[in-house]
């Protein structure tokens, strides 16, 4: 189940985590993001209990996206110990977004 937390900033979130977290940063107005939202939400039922996702709507925080050069949307990426480990840029099917989650765990 989720729970919601408060955090005054997104770096005290990421270093406070105490899984890795899986960052979707997306818009609502992107078809492929849109698609990509089921697909992650069926990787997240598989690694339950190993990553955490939170998702960055970009048009909110603008700010966000670019201290990470988003530049493509849907981007995701994995954060441990609050350091970008991984990032994969375009939607996934659910298998394969596991598989490549599961080399950097």
């Amino acid at each position: 189940m989720a729970t919601k937390k408060q955090f005054d900033s997104f770096e005290e979130m990421l270093s406070d985590a105490d899984l890795p977290v899986l960052v979707d940063f997306y818009a609502d107005w992107c078809g492929p993001c849109q698609m990509m939202a089921k697909e992650l939400e069926m990787a997240n039922a598989q690694l339950q209990g190993q990553i955490r996702v939170v998702k960055i709507d970009t048009e909110k925080y603008p700010q966000i996206a670019t201290q990470y050069r988003i530049e493509a949307l849907p981007t995701l990426v994995l954060f441990k110990k609050g350091e970008a480990v991984h990032r994969i840029e375009g939607a996934l099917r659910a298998n394969d977004l596991v598989r490549t989650i599961q080399n950097f765990l």
